[in-house]
């Protein structure tokens, strides 16, 4: 066979390899996009890729280890600021709690978040469970670089001095089993307590252990959370169409859930039940999540917080350097991300 033919026969052989390989990566591209789970990966391996940015080596925390926050600096009563690298007003809170933030889920509203953490900032975090969906991540791989901007802002936050503590929830529950750790500069408890400026114990907890069908019928759980995700997808398109309106968000999921009788006879229930473990446990009040609806009222005789979530209310319950308990929504954001095309066009300008 002439030489010529036997170097064309090798050319092509090696052509037809980088075109199954770029099939290939073409093809889990696509898995990622449709939210199915890489082949090619693990779905352990997935649940471990994501807790892996919350956890680096693991370091026990001594038995003493308040769970309250430290005293406040005397130069920290501003009630908003300026920060070196970005001169937006930085609103200053002695505590935020955030939960059901979702991350891994299309329904996550991550941009909202973000934004709401580049301006606010506090001297404790209270991450209070559902941060990342693992009941969503099994059944399919979803992770935008959003939802790892999420992760490495909240992880500076902690590294700038913010003390981080990490209350797992149901869908982040495989955390629980770390307890009593400390993951880098974020702290893992399965409850904590909070003391107020004007010295409210606060029981800070997510709530699932409350929640009859996730602790006793979880199979029912696992269906209205499909059926809920489905709620979301529409909420989510419904919300695209008020924003090329020039309307400000608006939760139809959240509108539609509080419409049935049974949804808010189960919320009235879930209130109670908190208030009166938070009680048994000698507190003032409770702070909690799960049942995603923002509120802050007396129950009982206790005070009842829930943070709500940031899939529907997009919602965070703060305290002032004062002491006082409100509920922010970030329904409007404040710098919107740079367009696509914009940033590419910057790009090309600048390679120019």
């Amino acid at each position: 066979m002439p030489r010529w033919l036997n170097a064309a026969i090798a050319d092509t052989g090696a052509a037809m390899q980088a075109i199954r390989s770029t099939r290939g990566s073409v093809s889990r591209l696509a898995q990622r996009l449709r939210g199915k789970p890489d082949v090619a990966l693990p779905i352990s391996a997935q649940m471990s890729a994501a807790f892996a940015a919350f956890m680096p080596p693991p370091v026990d925390l001594p038995a003493d280890t308040p769970t309250a926050h430290a005293a406040l600096h005397p130069g920290d009563s501003a009630a908003c600021r300026s920060t070196a690298d970005n001169e937006s007003p930085m609103h200053r809170y002695r505590a935020i709690w955030l939960s059901d933030i979702h991350l891994g889920t299309p329904g996550c509203q991550a941009t909202y978040l973000l934004d709401f953490l580049k301006h606010n900032d506090s001297d404790v975090l209270y991450l209070v469970g559902d941060i990342i969906d693992g009941w969503q991540l099994r059944r399919g791989w979803y992770w935008p670089q959003s939802h790892n901007d999420v992760v490495q802002k909240l992880l500076r936050k902690a590294r700038k001095g913010t003390e981080v503590i990490y209350v797992p929830g149901n869908h982040d529950e495989a955390a629980r089993q770390f307890d009593g750790m400390a993951f880098g500069d974020i702290t893992v408890r399965e409850d904590t307590v909070h003391v107020t400026a004007t010295g409210k114990r606060l029981w800070v907890v997510h709530g699932d252990l409350f929640d009859g069908v996730v602790q006793h019928a979880k199979w029912l759980a696992h269906l209205g959370d499909s059926l809920y995700t489905m709620i979301l997808a529409l909420n989510r398109h419904f919300n695209r169409v008020r924003a090329r309106l020039g309307f400000e968000y608006w939760s139809l999921s959240q509108y539609l859930k509080h419409q049935v009788k049974n949804a808010v006879s189960y919320i009235n229930s879930f209130e109670h039940a908190m208030v009166d473990e938070a009680r048994r446990r000698g507190c003032d009040g409770v702070v909690c999540g799960h049942i995603h609806k923002a509120e802050i009222r007396e129950v009982d005789g206790q005070l009842y917080c829930n943070d709500g979530d940031w899939v529907e209310s997009l919602s965070a319950l703060v305290e002032t350097m004062e002491g006082e308990l409100k509920i922010i929504y970030w329904t409007t954001l404040i710098d919107p991300p740079e367009p696509v095309s914009r940033r590419r066009r910057r790009s090309a300008t600048v390679a120019a």
